[in-house]
């Protein structure tokens, strides 16, 4: 298996039916946004669905929903080349070559690999901040990563709009901060907002993500979940959390 790695290149066993991804520190590794938003899609997306993933990074979101649900095809589009070199060998490490797509393309012009109308369910972790917001890290991967430089949210609705299904779901982690910005920009796409949920650092702290799920076509009525809280009072994880990373809580 030290055969894929690259110099600077870890793998990290993801906890989840063996699978595993490989991670290099000098890139943009994934966090606890991406394993909430494919556990909050994971929770929505029932039977066999095409999916894919926008913006995949080195491939996090595809392997978590593989373990998660019955899709039938996962794809995952990312533009950075270096990013779609190492999600390609995470997929072959686990055999996966053939059932993960990782196509290496932009949103705005994705390529005739990604078919119109054709998805059940477009999943994202998109880049938070402004362009004109926050310190810009001085690594062009970790940039792209942040700050909407080659993607920002109305890229991602008008791909959603024009690749998903009628009725078909897009999934999103984002700031709260930002929520304005996206009921207002999904409704003009005709993507309507089904499901929020707000997750918060600890129950005395306010909300640092958001989860959402809009729905092609759908009609407006707008639920909200129980809030999820990572931290207890004692600085360890809520058993809601071990539960999502499939941890065993701590004795």
């Amino acid at each position: 298996m030290d055969n894929f790695l690259k110099i600077g290149e870890r793998i990290e066993d993801l906890g989840l039916k063996k699978l595993k991804i490989i991670q290099n520190p000098d890139y943009f590794c994934f966090g606890m946004d991406a394993v909430l938003l494919s556990w909050f899609a994971a929770k929505h997306i029932k039977g066999s669905t095409d999916i894919i993933d926008l913006g995949t990074g080195t491939g996090i979101i595809p392997l978590l929903l593989y373990g998660k649900t019955n899709a039938k095809s996962i794809t995952g589009l990312e533009i950075q080349e270096p990013l779609v070199e190492m999600a390609r060998r995470s997929m072959a490490i686990n055999g996966l070559s053939s059932k993960i797509k990782i196509l290496q393309g932009d949103i705005k012009a994705p390529g005739e690999g990604v078919l119109p109308n054709h998805y059940d369910a477009v999943v994202s972790n998109p880049p938070y901040m402004r362009v004109d917001a926050g310190l810009k890290n001085a690594e062009t991967t970790k940039t792209i990563s942040r700050h909407e430089i080659l993607c920002n949210i109305e890229d991602i609705l008008i791909f959603s709009k024009r690749m998903l299904k009628d009725r078909g779901r897009l999934f999103l982690v984002h700031r709260p901060e930002r929520l304005g910005d996206i009921i207002s920009l999904m409704r003009e796409y005709k993507i309507e907002v089904k499901n929020l949920q707000f997750v918060y650092p600890s129950i005395n702290k306010p909300a640092n993500l958001l989860l959402i799920e809009g729905r092609k076509g759908g009609r407006p009525g707008l639920k909200t979940e129980a809030p999820l809280i990572v931290y207890n009072e004692e600085g360890q994880y809520t058993n809601q959390i071990y539960d999502i990373y499939g941890m065993k809580k701590p004795e």
